[in-house]
Order: C-alpha cells, then sequence, then structure tokens
C-alpha cells in the first residue's frame, strides 16, 4: 500500500479568557479530514425543535491567505439528534479574526440540550483560489447541456 503525504499548515489559534477547559479544535482519529470542535456554552443552551442557536466555540484563528476553514455537521447530531449546520458548510475567511461561532438548528421532534466542551460540529481546511472572469458569447458544449435538478432521472 502506497504511503501518501498529508499536507500541513500551521495556523494560529487563540483560546478566549475563560475557556481554558475547551480543547482546540481536534482529529479524532488518524486520519480524518475534519476536526471537531466544541461548545463553550457557560450554561447548557436548549434548542427546541425548528429552533437556531448561535453556538460559541471559545476561540478565534488566523486562517492564512490562500485557505478557508469550512464548518461542517457532525454526522453523529444529525442522524441521532437532527441537528446540523444552519448554513452548512459555513466558511472562515483568511481576513476573520473574532470568535468561531456554529449556527445550529435542530431539524429533530425533541428538544437538544448542547453542553459545555461537547462535539458540535467540525471544521475541514481547503485551499481556495480567486476566481478571473472571462465573458464570453458561448459556452463550450457538453453532453449534459442544460440538463439541471433530475435530468439524470
Amino acid at each position: 500500500m502506497q504511503n501518501i503525504s498529508v499536507e500541513e499548515i500551521k495556523i494560529s489559534i487563540k483560546r478566549l479568557p475563560g475557556h481554558e477547559d475547551i480543547p482546540f479544535p481536534r482529529y479524532m482519529t488518524e486520519k480524518s479530514a475534519g476536526m471537531d470542535i466544541f461548545a463553550a456554552v457557560t450554561q447548557e443552551e436548549v434548542i427546541g425543535p425548528g429552533e437556531r442557536r448561535m453556538i460559541p466555540t471559545g476561540v478565534m484563528i488566523a486562517i492564512p491567505e490562500g485557505y478557508e476553514a469550512q464548518i461542517r455537521p457532525r454526522s453523529g447530531l444529525a442522524i441521532k439528534n437532527g441537528i446540523t449546520l444552519i448554513n452548512s458548510p459555513g466558511t472562515i475567511d483568511a481576513d476573520y479574526r473574532g470568535e468561531v461561532n456554529l449556527l445550529l438548528v435542530n431539524h429533530g421532534s425533541r428538544p437538544y440540550i448542547v453542553k459545555r466542551g461537547e462535539r458540535i460540529a467540525q471544521m475541514v481546511v481547503q485551499r481556495v483560489c480567486r476566481v478571473l472572469w472571462d465573458p464570453c458569447n458561448t459556452l463550450d458544449p457538453t453532453s449534459r447541456g442544460s440538463g439541471g435538478f433530475g435530468h439524470t432521472g
């Protein structure tokens, strides 16, 4: 089996005062693509069915230029409780320096209680590119053409 090298980058992270007990985002397995992110609520937060809450993480990060941090739901919370992110995936841009907050929504049928230190989302850091639009009168044809939603059955 081929040994594949994974790119590593250093990203500055700052823990906000009063959140020393909250872990930094971290990989939970050796080959995880996403780092779990932890709730830094000061008290339990109840999210009723159909409700949304902004949940703090207690950290600020400095994403390097040319990268973004994508914030994604945790599949276990989604399947077991209907908890996901209202803006999934969320993006943390390279120029944002505020606290990382997560916008949770409860699509389940029961209230969900967010507890301090609970793993509530995951973060994946990705390279980004900048688009330079090239205006034209026609586009290269494809076999799909303009077939949209559900065009393949």
